[in-house]
């Protein structure tokens, strides 16, 4: 069968059904709830349901972003059983304390590296965050449960953790086999510039490309970028766009010493992106003029 794409603004629904699971089980089906410009820090969250249940990847940033997962999870009519945060960062839990108050009886999971990130930086990024937020912060933090070994498992059918035998385990992404769909988290993005302040050196940009290399050796059908804004590109434009920025970013950053130039240099190279926000910080801080 075909994929069947339906497309509105920032929501971006796919029903996508292999052969095999025909007569085995009904096929998934992935929504994908991105706020695009109208949040702080815009980030992907992943309705996966299948026939009388539902896990969510990712929880949102923002209050009003959370309760708009909930309002999607709702008219799923699905029951909500998991909640999978793929990333150690803020804008994929903070929400997690707004969504538990209408789905207490949902599971958060977490690997454990990203666990251990969420502990480790927890309050130092609320206290940054939280005054710019406002009444968007979280009233509390919640810490997800380590999900032992790698795979949740809906209905039957994987959703299966990788990389987390990688050099760099707490940057993974998730592989729907039955649906031959990345969902792609941090290490995906789309029609922005990329965020790199938190991959401060070269190993670990380098461990960034591989990830994306082996992405694109699964021969997915369909990539989910963790961020990205206006329409998600289809099949696996977005894992090209990310490894080409990224290696355009590291050419950039060894013939250039001071912020400005990175930024004019990347700036010329894409002209057309958007979060030039991004670009700034990430180039103060990879050139050591910033600390982050």
């Amino acid at each position: 069968m075909q994929p069947i794409i339906a497309v509105k603004p920032l929501v971006l629904s796919l029903i996508l059904a292999g052969a095999a699971f025909a007569t085995q089980a009904k096929p998934l089906e992935i929504s994908v709830y991105n706020p695009g410009a109208t949040s702080l820090f815009p980030v992907s969250s992943e309705l996966i349901t299948g026939d009388k249940e539902a896990v969510l990847i990712d929880a949102q940033f923002e209050k009003k972003d959370a309760n708009a997962l909930i309002n999607m999870i709702k008219k799923s009519g699905k029951t909500l059983t998991t909640i999978y945060i793929s990333h150690g960062d803020p804008d994929f839990y903070f929400g997690l304390d707004t969504l538990l108050a209408a789905y207490p009886q949902a599971k958060v999971v977490a690997t454990q590296p990203t666990v251990a990130h969420i502990k480790t930086t927890q309050q130092a990024k609320l206290q940054y965050w939280g005054p710019l937020m406002k009444d968007q912060a979280p009233a509390k933090i919640i810490t997800p449960e380590v999900l032992p070994g790698n795979e949740i498992v809906l209905e039957g059918q994987k959703l299966i953790i990788k990389d987390l035998d990688s050099a760099s385990p707490d940057r993974t992404y998730v592989w729907i086999p039955s649906l031959k769909a990345i969902v792609g988290g941090v290490l995906v993005s789309a029609n922005q510039h990329i965020w790199t302040a938190d991959t401060q050196t070269k190993a670990s940009r380098e461990n960034w490309i591989m990830a994306l290399d082996r992405m694109q050796a699964l021969h997915p059908e369909t990539v989910v970028p963790g961020h990205y804004l206006g329409t998600a590109p289809k099949g696996d434009a977005a894992i090209v766009f990310s490894r080409d920025y990224l290696k355009k970013f590291e050419q950039v950053l060894s013939t250039n010493k001071n912020s400005q130039a990175v930024i004019n240099e990347m700036k010329k190279a894409y002209p057309t992106l958007k979060d030039t926000e991004s670009l700034d910080l990430s180039a103060k801080v990879n050139t050591g003029e910033m600390k982050w």
